[in-house]
């Protein structure tokens, strides 16, 4: 029996303004790394187009109805150019979920019967080389594999925006590299598979990098 084609999701579409700035800087930052290539969009005019469409959306706020129709105009530019690329990673990937997620991008849940996947918990943060944690997360048999997200602690206490996911098949010892020794960061996981395709993030856990 053929498996059914994994699709891409297009629902970065109807997200919110701040969130889709996140998601496009996520899939700018991942996408160029893949290796894959003749990206129909290329990492700098991607760039050029999250950055205007930000620009235009801080702007808003003070520049009545003509920075509100400017900043729509720079969204709709780039969810195109988002869509573009999602097709394209819809065939490169050539049905690899893994792949797919690495682009970071989202997968539509395919699973009809499968049951929701419950918030998993960080199970350990150990020090890796210097500058790196190795972290294990819970997961469940039908998960197909994890993501691990990192912020820096600022200041104030609180977590700092969170880097894009690293995604790993295996749940055990996720690589997270780049961390500035002495400096405390949160960390959170979730799974990937089951009916809705990702679980809630996992609660935060908070550790000192070495």
């Amino acid at each position: 029996m053929k498996a059914p084609t994994i699709r891409v999701s297009l629902a970065f579409g109807t997200i919110t303004d701040n969130t889709l700035t996140t998601f496009a800087r996520n899939v700018h930052t991942l996408l160029y790394t893949t290796g894959f290539t003749n990206i129909p969009v290329t990492a700098p005019v991607l760039l050029a187009a999250i950055e205007a469409f930000a620009t235009a959306k801080a702007a808003q706020s003070s520049g009545g109805k003509a920075a509100t129709a400017e900043k729509n105009n720079r969204r709709d530019t780039l969810v195109v150019m988002l869509k573009e690329l999602a097709l394209y990673v819809q065939v490169a990937s050539a049905n690899d979920l893994a792949q797919l997620l690495a682009t970071g991008f989202e997968a539509v849940s395919l699973n009809r019967t499968q049951y929701p996947l419950s918030k998993p918990a960080i199970l350990r943060v150990v020090a890796g080389m210097s500058g790196e944690a190795l972290v294990t997360l819970s997961t469940e048999t039908i998960a197909r594999g994890c993501e691990i997200r990192v912020a820096e602690i600022g200041a104030d206490g609180a977590p700092g925006e969170f880097r894009p996911a690293v995604f790993s098949t295996s749940s055990r010892n996720i690589a997270i590299a780049a961390l500035t020794p002495g400096k405390l960061f949160a960390y959170q996981g979730r799974t990937v598979g089951g009916s809705t395709t990702y679980s809630d993030w996992s609660d935060q856990i908070v550790q000192r990098a070495a």
